[in-house]
């Protein structure tokens, strides 16, 4: 007996037809190119390559597929580099990857052109392994984005793989050029602490410290700074860097029947110190070394346990002399380090710039005689 349609059916057919079902697509293969001689057994050997680490990415994912990446860019490199391959062979080259390979990712057209960079701008395979191999693919792409100088890039790298950053963060900190400041800031280290625990001071430490984060406002007491990095406490973290943990604010330390308050509280986990902070709205004086040494003594005496290194003072101020820091540092035993801060970072122009563009005062009076 045959069906009867109704007309509702009738015209839900009728809608249906020529309509295209995109719950099934099936891969389509790049328009065809005119393939390179060897094309076919370079295509083969590197099949093998990628069989042959199958089981290394397992097990030892994120360096095997760093260091396979690595040495399909390097391929690709040789074959334009000595017989001219076009780019065009890229999207071929991802098409019989991931035909060969679909269950696994990262064969796209725009990951192999990363592969390509990545090898052309880490050329030495040592360096690879040591460092890029340690980070995750994402942050061996935002280098590439990022940086341009091969220099900065590997300090970038180093630096991710030492102090562990997650690539937000290590994207944070080229963004406000760490490279130009850790390590910068003004200490008596070298004449205060052991040599290992000097260097790695040294190194941890940082001129100017960014604290964009208040606005670009400066605040102009020192309980409005003090009260805007509690405030923004984690991104405060963040600038001082990896190792430091917030202890507390305004401190209390009774000395000699007499209250005193240290501005700021930290322990640095890798150094086992204490670090007293000291905030300053304004240049530095000889005398802030002598108060901040005195909390200094205080939390070593009162604070520290038995196993805990004796405690570094960091001294934060709006600006600061170095011939003036380094002669009121000089006489103290205890490590101190001084560093100015910002609301954002500020540039010296180029000296060819310098004189062409009218000061804040010639401005004014530009503006006052409208």
């Amino acid at each position: 007996m045959t069906e009867t349609k109704t007309p509702t059916q009738t015209k839900t057919e009728r809608k249906q037809r020529g309509r295209i079902d995109r719950t099934v697509m099936f891969p389509v293969a790049p328009p065809k190119v005119e393939l390179p001689e060897d094309y076919l057994d370079w295509l083969t050997e590197l099949k093998r390559r990628i069989q042959s680490e199958r089981m290394q990415i397992v097990i030892a994912s994120n360096v095997a597929m760093t260091l396979l990446y690595w040495d399909i860019g390097q391929r690709i490199l040789e074959k334009q580099k000595i017989q001219g391959w076009g780019a065009k062979i890229i999207d071929r080259l991802s098409f019989d990857l991931r035909e060969q390979f679909p269950e696994m990712k990262g064969f796209s057209p725009r990951n192999l052109k990363y592969m390509r960079a990545f090898a052309l701008a880490w050329p030495n395979r040592e360096i690879v392994q040591t460092v890029s191999a340690q980070l995750s693919w994402y942050h061996n792409t935002t280098l590439l984005e990022k940086i341009n100088t091969p220099e900065l890039r590997l300090w970038y790298a180093k630096k991710a793989y030492e102090y562990g950053w997650s690539c937000p963060v290590m994207m944070f900190q080229i963004d406000a050029q760490a490279h130009l400041r850790f390590g910068k800031a003004q200490n008596n280290f070298p004449d205060t602490l052991p040599p290992l625990d000097s260097d790695y001071a040294t190194q941890i430490f940082k001129d100017p410290y960014l604290f964009d984060f208040l606005g670009t406002d400066a605040p102009r007491r020192e309980k409005e700074l003090e009260s805007g990095l509690v405030e923004h406490v984690q991104k405060f973290l963040l600038e001082l860097g990896q190792g430091f943990a917030f202890v507390g604010r305004q401190v209390h330390l009774e000395l000699g029947d007499q209250d005193y308050y240290l501005d700021l509280l930290f322990y640095h986990l890798k150094l086992r110190r204490y670090v007293v902070l000291e905030l300053k709205a304004r240049a530095f004086e000889p005398g802030d070394g002598v108060q901040l040494g005195m909390y200094m003594h205080a939390v070593d005496n009162l604070l520290c346990h038995p196993d805990d290194k004796p405690t570094i003072g960091l001294l934060l101020v709006r600006e600061k002399n170095r011939v003036l820091v380094e002669y009121a540092l000089g006489d103290t035993k205890r490590p101190i380090t001084v560093a100015e801060w910002e609301t954002r970072l500020t540039q010296s122009l180029p000296d060819s710039l310098k004189g062409s563009l009218p000061s804040i005062e010639e401005i004014e009076a530009e503006l006052s005689e409208k």
